[in-house]
């Protein structure tokens, strides 16, 4: 595979002023630019609870990650057998999802992340904006999203009308040189009037407010929060592989490779940066 570019591209100039920046060098996760999701969360079928635990958030250390430019943040799902939730749900699963509500919340402007994957079907890791009110009044923008196929990642925008299996979504397939599971740096631009969606510089989706009116009211000139998360199973990978046990949309073979080592996405660094 191709190694990626360690710096972010800045895919536009418009945006040079850095208003958030995370590169993940300190020894645990900035809990004053971070919130950790804990098992009373629990969404879309997906089958892991999140926990907010060493096991399922850590940080390594520059120089021990091939390819990152420094510290990496790690969301890892891990084999927890019988772990209860508040609500009384059973799961053998537990991961990560990290947040920036109320401590960090932005309108308009670029949202980067550098991120890697694994190499397994069943997973679905996001990097996304939501507003901070009812969901999907306030608008949430998907910047990336994957289900274990490596040779594709997705986006998507979602508001009243346009919401669950939204039409403003696109699939971006990665040219034979690289994949996935290679480091990538994912982004939005927003602004008044459209949405772009890049990989390493590359426009692979826009969505104008025209686009958005056809279906429902434009909700995108709120503040929105950042969201990491690591969830197994679920609506979308569930509508991709059709796959019921022995998890929803959660394949046999994830199931027990998460058993026997866990797995984990990776993120180099976290940035977000507006007109100066």
């Amino acid at each position: 595979m191709t190694a990626m570019s360690h710096s972010d591209p800045a895919a536009s100039a418009l945006y040079d002023k850095v208003v958030f920046l995370d590169e993940f060098n300190a020894a645990t996760l900035d809990r004053s630019k971070w919130n950790v999701e804990g098992p009373a969360f629990w969404v879309n079928n997906e089958v892991q609870a999140y926990v907010d635990s060493a096991e399922t958030i850590r940080l390594l250390p520059a120089g021990s990650v091939d390819g990152a430019s420094g510290g990496v943040l790690e969301l890892r799902t891990v084999y927890q057998p019988g772990f209860k939730t508040p609500s009384g749900r059973l799961t053998d699963f537990v991961s990560g999802r990290i947040d920036t509500r109320d401590k960090f919340d932005f309108t308009h402007g670029r949202a980067a992340a550098r991120v890697r994957m694994p190499a397994l079907e069943g997973v679905w890791p996001a990097f996304w904006l939501l507003g901070n009110g009812e969901w999907p009044d306030t608008g949430e923008i998907d910047i990336l999203e994957y289900v274990g196929e490596k040779d594709w990642t997705g986006v998507a925008v979602h508001g009243p009308g346009y919401s669950g299996d939204t039409p403003l979504v696109n699939k971006y397939f990665f040219p034979p040189e690289t994949d996935a599971t290679d480091w990538h740096v994912y982004a939005v631009e927003w602004d008044e009037e459209k949405i772009i969606f890049t990989i390493d510089d590359r426009v692979i989706y826009r969505v104008t407010r025209e686009m958005v009116g056809v279906y429902g009211d434009w909700k995108f000139d709120t503040p929105k929060h950042m969201i990491l998360n690591l969830a197994l199973g679920g609506e979308y990978p569930r509508k991709t592989n059709a796959i019921d046990k022995p998890g929803y949309g959660l394949p046999a073979a994830a199931a027990e490779l998460i058993q026997r080592e866990g797995v984990a996405i990776q993120i180099d660094w976290v940035k977000v940066t507006q007109a100066g």
